[in-house]
C-alpha cells in the first residue's frame, strides 16, 4: 500500500533518487578521468573508455526509466481524471431537473440529458463552443422557447424564476445563477404536476367562495387569538355595507359601535366558553344609527387533533320575522357547518355534467336518500325517468336564463305530498359561462295554508261562511265572460232581511246571528245552484241564469216562500221574510258593480213600496250620468293605480289561409281592469277619457308601454299605436315621441303611429306640419278608419302617409252587398296608386281574408289572427321561448 501511494502521489522522491543515482554513477569515471589526467599524450587508456561508456548507458537507461515512469503517472492521473468526471457527468444526467453550465464567455462547459430530454433536444444539436445564446436560439426554432434573450435571463434570475409553457402543455420552471468566477448555472424543473394541483385547489377555493358567497345568510370567522376576522361573505357586506377588505384583520371594536361590540365580544366569549362549544342567542346592533335585531350562532372549529382552531359565525337580520329561527348544527368542515345549517334544501349541481356537487342535510327530504349518497349522481340517477326528465328540463331553462327562477310545486316526501318553494340560481365561471346552478327548496306547506284560510276569510262571510261582496263581484265578472257573445242573460238578486233588527233586540244578536245562518241555508238550498253571498249585515246577493225576468222573479218568489216560514231557534219561534230587488243582464248593466248597483237601487225602491216584495230595474237617465261621473273619476286614478294594461291584436300578410299570413307586427290596445267593476271596455273609457282631456296622460302611457315592450322583442316586428287628436292639440307630441324612442331603444322604423282625420280637422296646417316632423323622426304614419270620414281623400292628397287602414265597417259586409267589395277593390287600388301599403282591420272570416289577398291588400287584423292579448299569449310570434309546463316534482 505505502508503495501504491508513492507511486501515485510521490513524484518529488522519485526525481531525487534519480537525480542521485546518476550522480553516483557519474563520479568514479570523472575521478578516474582527473587521476589520469598527467597521462602521456597521445594515448588514450581502455578502461577509461569503457568506464564512460558504461556510464553513459547507465546514465541513458536510467533516463528512459525516469521518462516511462513520468507516462505512466501521467495515463494513471489522466484515467483517475476521466473517471471523476464520468461520476459527476453521471449524477448530472440522473438528476430530475435539466442543468447548464456556462463559463465566463457564455460558452456552455456542461448540458445534462434531462435539460435535452425537456426541451426534445439530442447531443448531436449541440456543438463545440456552443454559447447560452446559440442554445436559446435553438429552442426558439424548435417551438419551446417564446420569449427574447434579455427577458429569459432577467425574469429567470429573479427569485420566482421564469415558467414557461410548452406546447404539449407541459410547465418548467428555470432559475439562473451567476457564479463568482463569471460563469453561470441555469435549472430546469418540470413543475407541470405543481401548477395542476395548484389550479385544482384554485378551483376547489373558488368553488367554496361561490357557494358561501351565494348562501342567504351572513357568515363570517374569526381568530380565537386576537378576535380578527380572517373570512366574511357577500351577506355580510350587504348587512354591514362594508367590504370583506375592509373586515379582515380587524376586531369588533375596530370596525363597530361600542355597544354592538360588546355584544359581539360577549357572544364570542359564551361560544368559547360553552362545552359543547356552539351558543345561540338574539341580540341588538347598531347598523349607521340603525338598531337592527339579529338572531346569530358561533361554533367553535376545531382541526383534526380537537384543538380550537378559529371561530365561525351566522347570524341574519329578524328585524321584521323575529318569530323565525335558524337552527345550526355543527360539523366537522367549515363548508359542511355553514351548508347544512340553512333552514331550506340546497343543492349545488355542476351545469357541465349535471353532477351533484353538494347537497344540505334539508336536502335529503327531497332527495329520499343521505347526502353523501347523492353527491357525484345526476337527477337521471336519483329519480324516475318521468321525474328526471322534468327536472333536467327545469334545470336547463334555468341555466339558459343565467338567472334566478322561482317556483312552487308538491313534491312527494316521508311525511306526504308537501309544498315548496324552489329556487334557481346560476352561476357563472370568470369567463361568463354557466359553471354551477344553486337549487333551494323551501317547504311553504304550512305558510300555504295558513295564506289559503286567510283568502278564504278575505272572500268568505266569517258568520255564514257565503261568499262576500269581493267574491259576488268577481263571479258576476265570470258570469259576464261566460255569457258575452252568447246572447244569455242572468239575473242579479239583491235580497234585504225583514225583521232582523226585531230578533236582535228582541232575543238578542247571538240568537239574530243564528238566525242569519239558518237564512244562508235556506238561500242556498233554495237558490237551485246559483251563487249566494252575504254583501252585508242583512243583505244578500244571488245570481241565476235562465230566461229573465222570468227566471229571476220565480226563484225571487220561492226564496221569499222559504224565508217566510217559521225558524226553530233555541226553542224559540222566530219568523223573517225577504224584500228583493233585480237587475238583469246585458239589459240593466255590462258590468258586475253596475249590475249591483242597479239591482240595490231596485231593492231599494221595493222596500219603499212594502216590504216582501220583489222591484225589478227601471233605467233611468240620471243614473248613468251619475254612473259615468263615477267611471270618470276611478279612470283619472288608474295609470296611478297601475290599473291600465295593454293588449296586442296581431297584423299578418294577407294571404289564402291563416298558416300563410305571416306575423309583421301588433297594434297595440289599452285595457282597463276596475278594481270594482272589473275590465271595463274601450268602449265606455276612452271617449271619456277623450272628453275629459285624460287620453293625453292616458296615450303617453300607452306609447312609452308600447314602445318599451317591443323594444324586448327578439324579432323586430312593427308596433302600431293609436294617437287620438287631443295629443296633438296639447303638449309637444313630437318630442315625446322622440323621448320615449331614445328611452326604450325602440328603432324609429318599427313604431307605426295610427291618426283618424281628426288631427287634421281641428288645424289642418298644424296638424300637417307635426305630421311632417313625426316622419322626420323615421316612424311610420298610418291613417286609421279610412273610408268613415268626409274628407279622407284630400287628407291623402296633402300627407303621404305610409298605410291606410280600411275600416272595419267595410269589411264586415264583405260577402253581404256587393258595394263594400267595390268600395273595398277602390281602396286598395287608391293606396297602391299613392304607393302606400293597405291592412284591412275586422277580418273575422276565411272568406274575408281569401278575398282580400285575392285583391292584393297587404295586410290584415281581425280576430281571425288573434284577439287583442296580453304580449305573454303570443310569446312564440315574438321569438321568446315557450313557457314550460311545471311538473308535480323538481330535482
Amino acid at each position: 500500500m505505502a508503495e501504491k501511494n508513492w507511486h501515485v502521489g510521490s513524484t518529488l522522491p522519485i526525481a531525487v533518487q534519480a537525480v542521485v543515482c546518476l550522480g553516483s554513477a557519474v563520479a568514479p569515471a570523472r575521478a578516474f578521468a582527473l587521476s589520469d589526467s598527467f597521462a602521456p599524450p597521445g594515448k588514450l587508456d581502455p578502461n577509461l573508455v569503457w568506464e564512460v561508456l558504461i556510464g553513459g548507458i547507465v546514465v541513458c537507461a536510467f533516463l528512459a526509466a525516469i521518462a516511462l515512469w513520468i507516462h505512466s503517472s501521467l495515463r494513471r492521473t489522466k484515467r483517475l481524471q476521466l473517471r471523476r468526471n464520468a461520476f459527476v457527468s453521471s449524477a448530472m444526467n440522473n438528476l430530475n431537473q435539466g442543468v447548464v453550465m456556462t463559463d465566463a464567455q457564455r460558452r456552455i462547459m456542461f448540458c445534462n440529458d434531462r435539460y435535452l430530454d425537456i426541451y426534445g433536444l439530442a447531443r448531436s444539436d449541440l456543438w463545440t463552443g456552443m454559447t447560452g445564446y446559440d442554445i436559446l436560439e435553438l429552442r426558439r426554432q424548435r417551438g419551446v422557447l417564446a420569449v427574447s434573450d434579455d427577458d429569459f435571463y432577467e425574469k429567470a434570475a429573479s427569485p420566482n424564476g421564469l415558467i414557461t409553457e410548452l406546447p404539449d402543455g407541459r410547465a418548467i420552471l428555470v432559475k439562473y445563477f451567476v457564479l463568482p468566477n463569471g460563469g453561470s448555472v441555469a435549472t430546469h424543473l418540470d413543475v407541470s404536476d405543481q401548477r395542476k394541483l395548484s389550479r385544482q385547489l384554485a378551483s376547489t377555493k373558488q368553488f367554496l367562495e361561490t357557494v358561501l358567497d351565494h348562501v342567504p345568510a351572513c357568515v363570517a370567522a374569526k381568530n380565537i387569538e386576537d378576535g380578527r376576522y380572517i373570512f366574511a361573505n357577500s351577506a355580510y357586506e350587504r348587512f354591514w355595507g362594508f367590504s370583506r377588505d375592509h373586515a379582515v384583520g380587524k376586531n369588533a371594536r375596530e370596525l363597530f359601535a361600542p355597544i354592538s361590540a360588546a355584544s359581539i365580544e360577549a357572544a364570542d366569549k359564551a361560544a368559547l366558553n360553552s362545552p359543547d362549544g356552539q351558543f345561540r342567542n338574539e341580540f341588538e346592533v347598531d347598523r349607521a344609527g340603525e338598531r337592527r335585531m339579529v338572531a346569530s350562532i358561533r361554533i367553535v372549529v376545531r382541526d383534526e387533533s380537537n384543538k380550537p382552531e378559529f371561530l365561525m359565525l351566522v347570524f341574519e337580520d329578524i328585524t321584521d320575522r323575529r318569530s323565525l329561527s335558524q337552527e345550526l348544527e355543527s360539523t366537522k368542515k367549515f363548508l359542511e357547518l355553514v351548508v347544512d345549517n340553512i333552514p331550506v334544501a340546497l343543492i349545488v349541481e355542476q351545469v357541465k355534467d349535471g353532477r351533484y356537487l353538494l347537497a344540505n342535510r334539508s336536502a335529503e327530504t327531497i332527495l329520499n336518500r343521505r347526502r353523501e349518497e347523492a353527491t357525484g349522481l345526476t337527477a337521471s340517477d336519483i329519480f324516475n325517468p318521468k321525474e328526471a326528465k322534468l327536472i333536467i328540463a327545469r334545470d336547463e331553462a334555468a341555466i339558459k336564463k343565467r338567472g334566478m327562477i322561482t317556483e312552487e310545486h308538491p313534491i312527494s316526501t316521508k311525511d306526504g305530498l308537501r309544498l315548496f318553494l324552489t329556487r334557481r340560481a346560476t352561476v357563472l365561471s370568470d369567463a361568463g359561462e354557466p359553471q354551477y346552478l344553486i337549487k333551494t327548496h323551501e317547504d311553504v306547506t304550512d305558510r300555504r295554508q295558513t295564506e289559503s284560510r286567510m283568502a278564504h276569510m278575505a272572500y268568505h262571510d266569517g258568520l255564514t261562511d257565503l261568499p262576500n261582496r269581493a267574491a259576488f263581484l268577481q263571479a258576476l265578472t265570470q258570469m259576464i265572460e261566460a255569457c258575452e257573445g252568447a246572447s244569455e242573460e242572468f239575473a242579479v238578486l239583491c235580497l234585504d232581511l225583514d225583521g232582523l233588527k226585531e230578533v236582535n233586540d228582541v232575543f238578542g244578536h247571538a240568537l239574530g246571528d243564528k238566525l242569519l245562518i239558518e237564512v244562508a241555508q235556506r238561500l242556498q238550498d233554495s237558490a237551485r245552484g246559483g251563487v249566494v253571498a252575504r254583501l252585508s249585515g242583512d243583505e244578500f246577493g244571488l245570481i241565476i241564469d235562465g230566461k229573465q225576468p222570468e227566471a229571476g222573479l220565480a226563484l225571487a218568489q220561492q226564496l221569499g216562500e222559504a224565508v217566510a216560514q217559521e225558524f226553530q231557534i233555541d226553542g224559540r219561534a222566530v219568523r223573517a221574510g225577504v224584500t228583493t230587488g233585480m237587475s238583469i243582464f246585458p239589459h240593466n248593466g255590462a258590468d258586475g258593480a253596475s249590475l249591483l248597483a242597479n239591482a240595490g237601487a231596485a231593492l231599494f225602491r221595493a222596500k219603499q213600496k212594502s216590504r216582501g216584495t220583489i222591484g225589478l230595474y227601471q233605467p233611468e237617465m240620471d243614473q248613468q250620468i251619475r254612473d259615468r261621473r263615477v267611471l270618470h273619476q276611478d279612470l283619472s286614478k288608474a295609470i296611478k293605480n297601475g290599473e291600465l294594461s295593454l293588449a296586442f291584436q296581431p297584423q299578418g300578410i294577407a294571404r289564402h289561409s291563416v298558416a300563410e299570413s305571416e306575423i309583421i307586427g301588433f297594434e297595440a290596445l289599452a285595457r282597463w281592469q276596475h278594481p270594482v267593476r272589473g275590465q271595463v271596455s274601450p268602449a265606455e273609457f276612452i271617449p271619456i277619457a277623450e272628453e275629459s282631456g285624460l287620453i293625453v296622460e292616458m296615450g303617453e302611457w300607452i306609447l312609452r308601454e308600447a314602445c318599451r315592450e317591443a323594444a324586448s322583442w327578439p324579432k323586430p316586428l312593427q308596433v302600431a299605436v293609436n294617437l287620438s287628436p287631443a295629443q296633438f292639440m296639447h303638449g309637444d307630441v313630437v318630442g315625446l315621441v322622440h323621448s320615449i324612442l331614445i328611452e326604450t331603444g325602440l328603432a324609429p322604423g318599427r313604431l307605426e303611429l295610427e291618426i283618424t282625420e281628426g288631427v287634421l280637422i281641428e288645424d289642418f296646417d298644424r296638424g300637417l306640419a307635426l305630421l311632417r316632423r313625426l316622419k322626420a323622426l323615421g316612424v311610420r304614419i298610418s291613417m286609421d278608419d279610412f273610408g268613415s270620414g268626409y274628407s279622407s281623400l284630400s287628407y291623402l292628397q296633402a300627407f303621404p302617409f305610409d298605410k291606410i287602414k280600411i275600416d272595419r265597417a267595410f269589411i264586415m259586409n264583405l260577402g253581404r252587398n256587393p258595394q263594400s267589395a267595390a268600395i273595398v277593390r277602390a281602396v286598395i287600388d287608391l293606396g297602391h296608386g299613392l304607393e302606400m301599403s293597405i291592412i284591412a282591420e275586422g277580418v273575422e272570416t276565411l272568406d274575408q281574408l281569401v278575398f282580400l289577398a285575392k285583391e292584393g291588400c297587404d295586410g290584415v287584423q281581425g280576430y281571425l289572427l288573434g284577439k287583442p292579448l296580453p304580449i305573454g299569449k303570443y310569446a312564440g310570434l315574438v321569438g321568446r321561448a315557450e313557457t314550460m309546463e311545471l311538473a308535480l316534482k323538481t330535482g
